[in-house]
């Protein structure tokens, strides 16, 4: 049996490709950032019209009252991503020489806002709330990160891997402090729900309290890393398995026969050129020839 040798496919490979912030899909292809915009649009509206009991979030003199001042907060938290992913649109329609490098610093701004408005919270930083939102920040800087390192590594694979199980766990936790801060069951043991400013804040009951429930958040915390971290190894895992890099494989026989017969039509066109200049100077040699006999050829 000849031995084999591999032929990579005309495709480039996965290294030379730039990685981007959305994932296009084959028949909408910005639909995730549509995605984003709606939702962004979404909360916006939660914030500022639909959650108020006015439905708009100003006082009547038209300033911004104390408990409306995080509405204002997440709202440009928001408006912030609808940017991104409106001009991360119009970037990929426009194709600029900078489209990469400028759709991840979009990102990144989104990012670090959301990172600096989640430090700067008007909210309780002290109590159960504060502490989720300090362990949030670390997901939220983690994205800021290795969205920035993608302005200058914008074909690693790697980077693009952190970046999306970062944003993944930002959501998952995020979905873990609306079910733990607001729903009575799940409020640690010695502590309790308050209505401060018309909203609804986790309290307890002293010292004690107060640090076994910090203790129990980062607790939480880390069993969610854990979860996250083995599930989006294992998810990477099933997928090159299901599609590892194709790799074509053709008979080292072949190749030897292509140029076997390269070789062949090479010493064809050789030996033709070679019979062609033979040719033309026997052209030429019959004209030398020839010449000195015409006034001969004349007289007679």
């Amino acid at each position: 049996m000849a031995p084999i040798q591999p032929h990579q496919p005309p495709c480039p490979p996965p290294q030379l490709l730039h990685i981007l912030t959305m994932v296009p899909t084959s028949r909408v292809k910005y639909l995730e950032l549509y995605f984003i915009m709606l939702v962004s649009s979404i909360s916006i509206s939660m914030e500022l019209f639909i959650g108020p009991d006015r439905h708009q979030p100003l006082d009547p003199d038209g300033t911004i009252p104390s408990n409306h001042l995080h509405n204002f907060e997440h709202s440009n938290i928001s408006l912030t991503f609808f940017t991104y992913a409106l001009f991360s649109i119009i970037l990929d329609k426009l194709a600029p020489p900078a489209k990469y490098g400028l759709t991840n610093l979009l990102g990144a701004v989104a990012f670090g806002q959301q990172l600096l408005i989640f430090h700067l919270h008007s909210a309780d930083h002290m109590g159960v709330e504060g502490q989720y939102h300090w362990l949030l920040q670390i997901a939220i800087f983690i994205s800021l990160a290795t969205t920035l390192l993608g302005i200058t590594y914008p074909k690693s694979f790697l980077n693009s891997f952190v970046r999306s199980v970062s944003i993944m766990f930002q959501g998952i936790w995020l979905m873990v402090m609306g079910f733990m801060l607001w729903t009575p069951s799940l409020i640690p043991k010695g502590c309790f729900m308050n209505l401060e400013e018309g909203h609804r804040v986790v309290r307890c009951h002293g010292e004690e309290a107060l640090e076994r429930a910090k203790s129990l958040v980062n607790i939480q915390f880390s069993w969610y890393v854990v979860g996250t971290i083995i599930f989006a190894v294992t998810l990477y895992l099933i997928m090159i398995k299901l599609y590892p890099e194709k790799v074509e494989y053709q008979s080292l026989q072949k190749f030897v026969l292509q140029d076997e017969e390269n070789n062949d039509e090479v010493d064809d066109v050789e030996a033709q050129k070679k019979a062609n200049s033979n040719k033309i100077g026997e052209a030429k040699s019959f004209l030398q020839i020839g010449k000195p006999y015409a006034p001969m050829d004349m007289e007679r």
